[in-house]
């Protein structure tokens, strides 16, 4: 099992989070962000995954990275999220990065101080990632695609287009997702399959198994155990 922490940055309030690999290959499910990272001595930027990604890693390898709130990686990076689905990109090939920018110690640190520089360099727009914002809210409540074009007073049409922009995703899936990750956190903290099932959301644990094989390739009980 890899061995994964998160904590709230000190400087910006982002979740930095840390990951030992304990294989030569780590299983990587979709999460619905996007994520800066200190990947093999790599600055990268890890793109909305739609599917499950097998990641070649060395064991004992640290993996450090800072989740991106939503919209902010479209805002900064100027690339709609679904250019990036599935991808891990180097930063140097989206943006010109400072001379300042080194990872010789404090890893978390240097992932807060490119968001701050990113930040004041893009200057983002706040009511899009105040909207941003708010279809994530609406994807984790479970909102139907209609509800949630109503909610934001914009066609079903409008909504997709503007999802894909900010998340990579369309709001369905983009619900779908959130309903996955809460459903296995739920399983792994100790919650029988059924009962987190249907806590998330889901018809029954059937329909939990049928679209965790469909996300991550696997069964609910092999990734409570991984």
């Amino acid at each position: 099992m890899a061995n994964y922490a998160a904590r709230r940055g000190a400087r910006t309030g982002a979740t930095v989070w840390r990951v030992r690999a304990d294989g030569p290959q780590q299983h990587v499910v979709p999460d619905g962000v996007l994520d800066l990272m200190w990947f093999q001595d790599r600055l990268v930027v890890a793109g909305p995954d739609t599917r499950a990604m097998a990641v070649r890693t060395r064991p004992g390898e640290v993996t450090w990275g800072l989740r991106l709130a939503p919209g902010v990686a479209h805002a900064l990076l100027g690339v709609p999220a679904d250019e990036l689905a599935d991808r891990r990109i180097d930063l140097a090939e989206l943006v010109t990065p400072p001379k300042r920018w080194s990872f010789e110690g404090d890893v978390a640190d240097a992932l807060e101080q490119v968001l701050i520089d990113m930040w004041a360099r893009a200057d983002p727009d706040r009511s899009l990632l105040r909207t941003a914002a708010s279809l994530d809210r609406a994807a984790r409540e479970g909102l139907s695609v209609r509800e949630t074009a109503e909610l934001h007073d914009l066609s079903e049409r409008s909504l997709r287009r503007l999802s894909a922009r900010l998340f990579g995703y369309g709001p369905k899936s983009l619900a779908q997702i959130h309903r996955f990750q809460r459903a296995l956190h739920l399983a792994r903290s100790g919650l029988p399959l059924g009962e987190a099932a249907a806590t998330a959301g889901y018809v029954d644990q059937a329909h939990f198994t049928r679209e965790t094989k469909r996300l991550a390739g696997r069964t609910p009980a092999a990734l409570t155990r991984a």
